[in-house]
């Protein structure tokens, strides 16, 4: 049988960035004399394009103070990644990528990461070797646009139908319905059970092992 498109989303999905995240907000928040943001409102952002998120965050911000704002949350993440920081997958996460392409899976990323997150996550040992593609914000609309998925689409000869958006915010769940991809919640991530269904989630995969059921049922169309 010949396997569909799995595409990933990065932050929250097969990466534990939950503290880094938090942690630039609340750096960046300091450096333009904001108050420091609950975790609650930062998790909320997270998979929108970085400038959209953050206008989300703090939407009286001018632009001027948005672009300072901006580059104070990446000069926070690039002090991290050079002092040595390497964001955690959650446990399963290589497993079952590893286990997918040797079933015969294509799998692709879609993140709201720009570029340089993505590069810095596929020198991961062993992850460049595992995706026919990746998409970001930075190529072009960020989500819930459906461009990435379409990009993504395009690039596996792959149709809608035959392809599942694998992600844990509601943002994923929006873009894979706006692509006319099939969505698949996980729910050890930034958005809650409640809002990814809220969203449109059919199913959200409460730990890695739900997941790859999930993903095999949607293989053998036992999902509808």
């Amino acid at each position: 049988m010949t396997r569909p498109l799995a595409i990933f989303d990065i932050d929250g999905t097969l990466v534990d960035s939950r503290a880094s995240i938090f942690q630039a907000a609340t750096e960046a928040a300091r450096a333009l004399g904001l108050q420091e943001p609950e975790y609650d409102r930062v998790r909320r952002i997270v998979g929108l394009s970085l400038p959209h998120a953050l206008r989300v965050l703090e939407p009286d911000l001018t632009p001027d103070e948005l672009d300072r704002f901006t580059a104070a949350f990446r000069a926070s993440f690039n002090r991290m990644f050079e002092a040595g920081h390497e964001e955690p997958l959650y446990p399963g996460a290589m497993e079952l990528l590893r286990r997918l392409a040797g079933d015969g899976w294509r799998l692709s990323l879609a993140t709201g990461q720009n570029r340089r997150g993505v590069a810095r996550n596929l020198a991961r040992q062993g992850w460049a070797e595992l995706f026919v593609s990746s998409h970001c914000a930075e190529d072009g609309p960020g989500k819930p646009d459906p461009t990435m998925l379409k990009a993504a689409l395009s690039a596996a000869a792959c149709e809608s139908h035959h392809a599942i958006m694998i992600g844990d915010t509601a943002h994923d769940i929006t873009m894979a319905i706006n692509a006319g991809v099939r969505p698949q919640g996980v729910a050890w991530g930034f958005h809650t059970v409640e809002e990814q269904i809220a969203a449109g989630a059919p199913h959200v995969a409460v730990d890695f092992p739900d997941l790859e059921s999930a993903l095999e049922r949607f293989a053998a169309r036992e999902i509808a």
